[in-house]
């Protein structure tokens, strides 16, 4: 079927001249319809005369579209056929009316670091790409700083260091500042401030009509943006809460173990970290399960990382339980906040944020804690499925321990994210090169499997996941939340300020 549509609008793009168009989200049903334009869109400023000088269009063909068009995960991509850059928010605004005008899909890129499956559903259009939003600026008190909406995470860190500022951001130095934080995101300073979303104090918005709005506390919308916000427009810049950088040092002690202590590490993880959900504020734990047959030729090994902040060396207390587990290897380090994704393998020169043309699809899912027993399970699947000869060996398990204090300091209901009560981010991440539907199938089967263990093993049944690294294949209320009346309010928010479902690409709330 999507090969169908492709064709059709191979069709439509050379009965038009070369075509091109703007960026939002639309439901598969409009997307679909939307399959031949109703004028000549090879010179799209014609279309929008009021774009800035300094936005730039981008068309099939050149070498500059095929670079910027690019993303992180090649399965289910959408399929644009222009790229523009816009300078301002006027440019976006522009862009969302002639799109609306003419009929024209759009989806926001930014960080293009977002791997949900129902991104295929643009089978063409305009891709609205942020980058040239990007700024920083710090308020004259002190308290507040405002950020372009197409702002890479590392830049906002950076800035904000160097003013002796910080606020809670991405963990992974080549996302976009907004991307996480409009389904809430995590990160490391989150045990103290809550989630990125918290931080927001007003946002520029421009909405699926074309018209530019602020949205603060109060605004309906402002429940809705923090969460699921990507359902209802581009942000073009947000004002937020910023704090004293008040430790310059961290610390970590990076721990690896073999497979065979997969079931007490986890359980040492639960009771001398974790802590029944009163991790404390100043330590993080993540996880990864990986293969590296140098070290362990029978299965992935466990790399263990605590970080610790305004120490130069991790506490004993919480090191010396795990010590005594016998892991393989043992390497403490210590340097700033600025460091923290590079020690984990995430800054912007370390292989998961390259683009090399692997698919990446993810299958998160929240817990309250580990279950001991469901972890060796699922570490036995994973294991056997990504061995030497699998196509999936270069895969990884992550596990993310933050501290929930700040998080859960928020009422639940005054936002949109749903989840303030889970204590663990927990995701397959399988890569592999593409090779056609059968793999991809395979690989969904698989990570839906892992998945499932893990959710057996919660003793739940609703499944909590984050929209953020959703596969596609979840329900709105996995995404959302299940409460009924959250999934009412979506809905009707959605149909006040979207009802044609220009927003709808990226996990759809209605």
């Amino acid at each position: 079927m999507r090969w169908a549509r492709t064709q059709l609008l191979a069709t439509a793009v050379a009965w038009a001249l070369a075509i091109a168009s703007p960026v939002d989200t639309d439901t598969q049903d409009s997307a679909s319809t939307a399959a031949r334009p109703s004028c000549d869109l090879s010179d799209f400023r014609k279309l929008a005369p009021n774009l800035s000088k300094q936005a730039e269009v981008y068309f099939q063909g050149t070498s500059q579209f095929g670079q910027l068009s690019q993303r992180w995960s090649n399965l289910e991509t959408p399929i644009v056929n222009v790229d523009i850059l816009p300078a301002t928010e006027n440019d976006v605004v522009e862009i969302i009316r002639a799109a609306n005008k003419y009929n024209i899909p759009f989806l926001a890129y930014n960080g293009v670091h977002g791997s949900i499956t129902t991104l295929g559903r643009m089978d063409w259009g305009i891709a609205i790409d942020l980058r040239k939003l990007s700024s920083v600026s710090v308020a004259a008190d002190g308290n507040t700083a405002t950020i372009g909406g197409g702002t890479n995470s590392r830049v906002v860190i950076d800035a904000l260091a160097a003013a002796g500022k910080q606020t809670v951001t991405g963990t992974c130095e080549c996302v976009s500042y907004m991307g996480p934080a409009l389904g809430g995101g995590h990160g490391w300073l989150q045990g103290h401030y809550g989630l990125i979303a918290d931080q927001f104090v007003s946002l520029r918005i421009v909405l699926a009509d074309g018209t530019l709005k602020t949205v603060d506390a109060n605004s309906d919308l402002w429940w809705a943006m923090r969460g699921a916000g990507h359902n209802f427009g581009i942000v073009t810049s947000v004002t937020v809460k910023v704090y004293p950088a008040v430790h310059t040092n961290w610390a970590i002690e990076t721990l690896m173990f073999t497979g065979d202590k997969v079931k007490a590490l986890y359980q040492a993880a639960n009771d001398h970290l974790l802590k029944q959900g009163t991790q404390p504020v100043d330590i993080i734990n993540w996880s990864y399960w990986f293969n590296l047959p140098q070290v362990d030729p029978n299965g992935p090994v466990i790399e263990f990382y605590i970080i610790q902040e305004g120490v130069s060396v991790v506490d004993p207390v919480y090191t010396q339980p795990f010590r005594d587990l016998g892991p393989i290897a043992v390497t403490p380090g210590n340097g700033s906040y600025t460091d923290l994704a590079r020690w984990v393998g995430i800054s912007l020169d370390a292989g998961p944020c390259q683009k090399t043309g692997k698919a990446n699809p993810r299958f998160p899912i929240y817990l309250a804690a580990y279950n001991a027993t469901a972890q060796q399970e699922v570490y036995a699947l994973f294991a056997a499925a990504t061995n030497a000869s699998s196509p999936f060996s270069n895969s990884l398990f992550m596990f993310e321990g933050y501290s929930m204090q700040g998080v859960e300091a928020v009422s639940s209901a005054s936002a949109a994210y749903a989840f303030r009560d889970d204590n663990l981010l927990v995701a397959p991440l399988l890569q592999y090169t593409p090779a056609g539907p059968a793999l991809d199938q395979q690989a969904a089967q698989l990570g839906n499997q892992l998945r499932q263990v893990l959710h057996r093993g919660s003793g739940r049944t609703q499944m909590h996941t984050y929209i953020n690294y959703a596969y596609g294949n979840e329900s709105p209320k996995e995404w959302y939340g299940h409460e009924q009346w959250r999934q009412d309010r979506l809905k009707a928010l959605k149909k006040k300020y979207d009802p044609k479902g220009r927003f709808s690409f990226y996990g759809p709330a209605a």
